[in-house]
């Protein structure tokens, strides 16, 4: 009998207090209710994390690296397959096809997800492990970038006299001024604080008064 496949997509990454430098990876049931979070370490929720804010590093990092060689030898990633739990580890393959091959490798969850996001490959989840770790939530619990600090610290001090209730560290910036911030950290490879810009960035769409406001907060 054929096991089911219930496919996934990334919903986000939170952090977690479980274990120090340790995130989780939320992974969200397509068309369905269920949500599945998979411990995994700073290093792989950077990785995870670039591709979701949108940032291109200035070099290149492995999981790009093996993305670009796939692609200059024609091999397609077809799917990421979660298909194990033991102990608290997720296992997965990785499926290639190379239009005369279908081959199958193992691969850390984290490392399987990261290539998948790079190259819009579905991801599948076992209906066991649904069963066994999954649970239901009625709204999205917020979701924190790797690299943000709990205390809402950050290596890169705000603005003196930052309005009240803002949480970033760049709210005081021009949008001019964070593109450039977020060119120099992408160019020095500090992609925690580049999300973090990125972030504010995103956060500002759709209003154009802003940069106004802005300036005038800081002409006193």
């Amino acid at each position: 009998m054929q096991e089911q496949k219930i496919q996934v997509r990334v919903m986000g990454i939170s952090y977690t207090q479980l274990k120090t430098g340790a995130y989780a990876l939320l992974l969200a049931q397509v068309d369905g209710p269920y949500r599945v979070p998979i411990i995994i370490g700073d290093q792989e929720a950077q990785a995870i994390a670039l591709v979701l804010e949108g940032i291109v590093p200035a070099r290149p990092i492995t999981h790009d690296l093996f993305v670009s060689f796939a692609k200059a030898f024609d091999i397609r990633i077809t799917e990421v397959y979660i298909y194990k739990f033991d102990n608290g580890i997720f296992y997965s393959r990785l499926h290639f096809d190379d239009g005369l091959r279908h081959v199958t490798v193992d691969s850390r969850t984290s490392d399987a997800i990261a290539i998948a996001i790079r190259t819009n490959a579905p991801i599948y989840i076992s209906r066991q492990i649904i069963d066994e770790t999954g649970f239901i939530i009625d709204s999205d619990s917020q979701l924190i970038r790797p690299g943000a600090d709990t205390d809402e610290s950050h290596s890169d001090e705000p603005r003196q006299d930052e309005p009240p209730g803002t949480s970033s560290a760049y709210s005081r910036y021009t949008t001019d001024e964070l593109y450039r911030k977020l060119e120099a950290l992408t160019e020095c490879e500090d992609y925690e604080g580049a999300a973090m810009v990125k972030a504010e960035i995103d956060r500002r769409k759709g209003d154009p008064h802003i940069d106004d406001d802005i300036n005038a907060a800081n002409a006193y």
